[in-house]
């Protein structure tokens, strides 16, 4: 079975006890802390900054943090997630001026760099950026909101970006965002993905251990 990742998004954690909650989902199983980052200009929405992730670290929070900058300009914000304690930090190619740039700040400051693309984002926009890359993130939903529902055409993107990431000479996770949920986990790990994202159908249910072990079960039968 691949190395599989299951990333449950903050953005629908209860905020009144964001430490307690986090670690709730950790010790029930997930793996990393995705952690959703809107500035109300790149996206219509405003959430969350490197203070919250800065929190979640001295709270003891010792996961790997995964931070997906939806924000314009990227590199002003790059350096505080890097001393915040963010594991891995993607960003839009389109948001930044120079996306090679920015990839080699985020892993000369001690993190993995990743690139991420919205539904309408050509592949091509990683043809010369993948050496710089340890993930690439895709979007199935437009950006922005939690709760959205998934954009089927996002597993021919996933098959597409697994074929160009299969010729690379060391690996470089796939990470999937937006209407992920036990009833299609199977379809898009088997279209290529190996990193998972979901907000609302983890944090939103009453079970944490029980939802992820719906999620591992959904995992367990890819071949």
């Amino acid at each position: 079975m691949a190395d599989y990742r299951i990333a449950p998004s903050i953005l629908s954690a209860d905020f009144a006890r964001l430490g307690e909650d986090v670690k709730a989902v950790l010790d029930a199983g997930a793996d990393w802390v995705h952690f959703d980052v809107m500035d109300n200009h790149y996206v219509p929405n405003l959430t969350i900054g490197p203070m919250v992730c800065k929190a979640l670290r001295a709270y003891g929070i010792t996961a790997d943090i995964d931070v997906h900058l939806m924000v314009s300009p990227v590199d002003r914000i790059v350096g505080d997630f890097l001393e915040a304690g963010a594991s891995w930090i993607t960003f839009h190619p389109e948001a930044s001026q120079h996306p090679h740039r920015t990839l080699e700040m985020i892993r000369a400051g001690g993190a993995k760099a990743g690139l991420v693309l919205n539904p309408g984002t050509p592949l091509e926009s990683l043809d010369w950026l993948l050496e710089g890359c340890d993930m690439v993130l895709l979007m199935s939903v437009n950006p922005g909101f939690g709760g959205q529902r998934f954009i089927p055409q996002t597993l021919d993107k996933l098959r597409a970006v697994r074929q160009k990431l299969d010729t690379q000479d060391r690996p470089i996770r796939l990470e999937v965002d937006g209407g992920i949920g036990p009833a299609n986990l199977a379809a898009v790990a088997e279209a290529g993905a190996d990193t998972f994202v979901a907000g609302s159908a983890i944090f939103g249910s009453e079970d944490y251990g029980k939802t992820l072990a719906a999620f591992r079960e959904a995992l367990a039968g890819v071949s």
